[in-house]
């Protein structure tokens, strides 16, 4: 047995055994943790347009654009791995989401979670920790709803996070001047509230 179906099946353990926990669990891990990192970009994108933070604003909308490409990466990486998920090849388990019938490897939710909290720790540093927990709690309520193994929600959370940091370095600078020209047109109000748009601090 290895190492990634024996953590697997400790945590099946705890979920079996903390069936108060279900409801909420359930919820986290089919949208909840996902609803939570998308508003804190939503929430961090008002922030910076408010203040003029221009480069605040490229910093999410790369780690927006981050979570759908990760997502596009994932799937072929699924594909080609093909590794079945643990509700679909496990007998005995205690499963509280639907078993979903695409692969398990990498997780999906996960590559957008860390796309999603990597874009926001480049955003803001605070923020950026706060967005990590999340994704990381998001990871593991999918092991512990039992559509998932450990090895799936890293793998995810590792390809979302790489995915997010390559587009920063290829694409931050292009985007910060595509954003300041756009910033001397009456295309302004979109990105910043304020006639001056300075640096992130």
């Amino acid at each position: 047995m290895s190492l990634d179906h024996r953590l697997f099946l400790d945590v099946n353990k705890l979920s079996r055994h903390s069936a108060w926990a279900h409801g909420f669990m359930a919820k986290y891990a089919l949208w909840g943790g996902l609803v939570a990192l998308a508003v804190l970009c939503v929430l961090g994108f008002l922030w910076a347009r408010q203040r003029g933070r221009l480069d605040g604003v490229v910093l999410l909308f790369i780690g927006g654009a981050s979570s759908l490409i990760a997502l596009a990466v994932n799937k072929g990486v699924s594909d080609a791995v093909q590794r079945h998920r643990p509700c679909q090849v496990l007998h005995h388990i205690k499963v509280i989401l639907a078993c979903a019938h695409d692969y398990s490897f990498p997780s999906d939710h996960s590559a957008i979670a860390g796309a999603l909290a990597v874009g926001l720790f480049m955003f803001s540093r605070k923020v950026g920790v706060l967005a990590i927990l999340l994704a990381l709690f998001l990871a593991f309520s999918r092991v512990y709803a039992g559509v998932h193994y450990p090895g799936d929600v890293a793998g995810g959370l590792v390809l979302g996070a790489l995915v997010a940091l390559v587009l920063e370095f290829v694409f931050r600078g292009v985007l910060m001047t595509a954003a300041t020209r756009l910033a001397q047109t009456p295309l302004r109000p979109v990105l910043s509230a304020r006639p001056q748009v300075g640096p992130l601090r």
